[in-house]
């Protein structure tokens, strides 16, 4: 990237005031800003003290080492009393804390925090039985069903890390985490439901293990649920049915206290090198910035609330936002097994209505895939009890908010447009429903007791109107504490950036690998990973702000941007897009309508070179969308890997289209 500033482009001008009674009785107001500004530890200290402390700290940040931070230092604590047992102390047994959907109809289960506390209690026991003990690694490949959360909080109960692979990775990936870390115990399932069919996980395990066993590493055993029934390969000597261990061991369970540093979990991201990065996160500090930002920026009423994450729990919003948040906080809340479009394409807004949910939190993909099924589908359903919408995952397009707003929201509940990070361990910028005016398309400020800025190539802050480089300023308690087994990468890639080369010495920045910029306002908005940048005739575009403006046309649903190799213009403007179902084949001057919106919208230098018409993206199964592929497409190059797609086939059909166009 070069070391001129990157474009600012659109502009907004919509303004949405949070409702009257919203703000009357919101958990956090206008003052918070304040009390953190002035003493960031003591506004921590207080967030910290919303949990149950084995044994207080003794000094809330020690920064002496940077970039090597501890929260809470010898302050004691257990996670999972934190989400369950104390709950259920405090006389709330028999409140729900999970209603449960599984894909199939029919299939549901209601659970309460007692009965979580007992099957939390029992997987803990089963675990020790076959040899878990603390500070073991135990990798987690399931479905999305209860027994992962059990899992999930039973590892933390005895000490043990847990490292929750997403249930679409391929042995291959599970394999590699589980080398990585060292994993000596897999929990899984024989198979879990999508689109009405049982898929397996269990021989994906198994190729694991023989290639773990090939680069010298050995798993000693594997807990498999029955989720499916499916005929599944044994091994007596590695293998345990769930139900077997953990249904018949003990139900009582006095959970340790742990060092507030005590590791919790690693969390693998992709890295540029191409292999993956285990983000560790340890208890006291995440627990903290979970249970705060998810009672905050939510705006819980943890009597009243029933809340929604959609995420899997093989992704940290899942972590956060669907496990230890929540639970933490003593929330009812729903968990989702299967897709949203099956067996109708309704499903979401069914469950919505049956369980009377109020808060939901979901991704800009699953947004604009409602926008092209159209209005009708939602309008069936009684979406009345939405109250807070939330978005998560990527920036997410103004045109998507303000039908995401009035669709679903009623036009009536704010959209808390959250970005945060695998690394920041919880949400760093975000409005705050009670006190923000919303404005669509732009994350805002961050949240009372975070410091961020965009920045220029020099590590100075730009002007209102300027883009640059999105940085963390100071540290923040849910921070990841490095990469797992490589501290030198974990400097490299996080904090090196803005260190030396003139800069202050002293000074330690997070850099979050995204652009952003601050419109006239002041106010933040993320324009997606700084690798997406374009550089056309020596602008420096942002691919979001490109797709913002297809998307804002009323037939398209979704775009994707790219930018691809050009002798002339050093990059060239690749756009595919997705139209609205009401839209059909756009019509013949379709190309030209959506060439002519962008330069409106935006002006001449972001005109597209070629827009196509696909009837689909090429998205992983949570939802992001795969753009390097599309650059491949673009540039005429073999397609990179599609092992981790949704459907491979679909750029079998970008691929084929594309050849076709430029042969016309």
């Amino acid at each position: 990237m070069s070391s001129d500033a990157l474009a600012s482009l659109s502009h907004e001008g919509r303004r949405f005031a949070p409702p009257t009674e919203l703000a009357e009785q919101a958990n956090l107001g206008e003052e918070a800003y304040a009390q953190a500004s002035a003493d960031r530890e003591s506004f921590w200290a207080k967030q910290a003290e919303r949990l149950v402390w084995n044994q207080r700290w003794h000094r809330v940040l020690n920064w002496d080492n940077p970039p090597f931070a501890q929260w809470f230092v010898g302050g004691k604590l257990n996670a999972s009393y934190n989400c369950v047992d104390r709950h259920v102390e405090a006389g709330q047994g028999e409140k729900v804390a999970l209603h449960w959907v599984g894909e199939p109809e029919g299939d549901t289960r209601d659970i309460t925090y007692a009965q979580l506390h007992a099957d939390v209690c029992r997987a803990a026991n089963a675990l020790l039985d076959l040899g878990v003990t603390r500070g073991d690694r135990v990798v987690i490949y399931m479905p999305m069903i209860p027994e992962a959360v059990v899992a999930m909080l039973a590892c933390a109960r005895i000490g043990a890390l847990h490292t929750v692979v997403f249930g679409g990775f391929s042995s291959e990936a599970l394999a590699a985490r589980i080398v990585d870390c060292r994993a000596d115990f897999v929990i899984t399932a024989d198979g879990g439901y999508r689109r009405g069919t049982a898929s397996a996980l269990k021989p994906a395990v198994d190729g694991a293990r023989r290639k773990a066993a090939e680069e010298g590493h050995r798993v000693k055993k594997v807990l498999v649920v029955r989720r499916t029934g499916q005929e599944v390969a044994w091994d007596d000597s590695v293998d345990t049915w769930w139900h077997e261990a953990v249904n018949h061991v003990s139900s009582v369970h006095e959970p340790e206290a742990f060092d507030s540093e005590h590791p919790l979990y690693v969390m693998y991201t992709s890295g540029t090198t191409g292999n993956p990065k285990g983000i560790l996160h340890t208890t006291g500090g995440y627990l903290t910035a979970a249970a705060y930002t998810h009672w905050a920026i939510f705006d819980l009423k943890v009597d009243t609330d029933v809340y929604w994450c959609t995420a899997d729990i093989g992704w940290v919003t899942g972590h956060t936002y669907l496990v230890y948040g929540p639970l933490a906080n003593g929330a009812t809340q729903v968990l989702f097994e299967g897709t949203p479009d099956s067996p109708e394409p309704g499903r979401w807004w069914k469950i919505i209505e049956d369980y009377k949910v109020s808060i939901f939190y979901t991704a800009p993909t699953a947004i604009r895939s409602f926008m092209k099924q159209g209005e009708a589908i939602p309008a069936k359903y009684d979406l009345s009890t939405l109250r807070v919408l939330g978005s998560v995952g990527e920036p997410i397009n103004p045109e998507a908010y303000i039908w995401y707003r009035r669709i679903i929201g009623g036009d009536r509940a704010p959209v808390v447009d959250t970005w945060w990070q695998t690394e920041t361990g919880s949400v760093m910028i975000s409005p705050l429903p009670g006190v923000t005016a919303g404005k669509p398309g732009s994350a805002m400020i961050p949240i009372p007791g975070i410091e961020a800025d965009v920045v220029s190539e020099a590590g100075e802050s730009v002007p209102n109107g300027s883009g640059g480089y999105l940085v963390l300023t100071e540290p923040w308690p849910s921070m990841l504490r490095t990469i797992w087994g490589d501290n030198e990468r974990f400097i490299e890639t996080y904090w090196s950036r803005f260190r030396g080369g003139g800069v202050d010495p002293d000074r330690w920045w997070y850099f979050a690998g995204d652009g952003a910029k601050k419109d006239d306002d002041g106010h933040l908005w993320v324009l997606g990973r700084v690798d997406d940048v374009m550089n056309v005739s020596g602008h420096r575009l942002s691919t979001t702000e490109i797709e913002s403006a297809l998307v804002s046309h009323p037939k398209v649903a979704e775009a994707a941007v790219v930018g691809a190799k050009d002798e002339d213009t050093g990059q060239a403007i690749y756009a595919y897009v997705i139209l609205r179902n009401e839209a059909g084949d756009g019509g013949p001057d379709i190309l030209e309508e959506l060439t002519d919106h962008v330069r409106g919208e935006i002006g001449p230098i972001a005109k597209p070179r070629q827009i196509m018409i696909v009837p689909e993206l090429p998205k992983t199964r949570s939802g992001k969308i795969m753009r390097r592929l599309l650059r491949d497409v673009a540039e005429g190059s073999a397609v990179g890997d599609t092992t981790t797609l949704a459907d491979s086939s679909i750029m079998d059909l970008i691929s084929a289209a594309q050849t076709a166009s430029v042969a016309e």
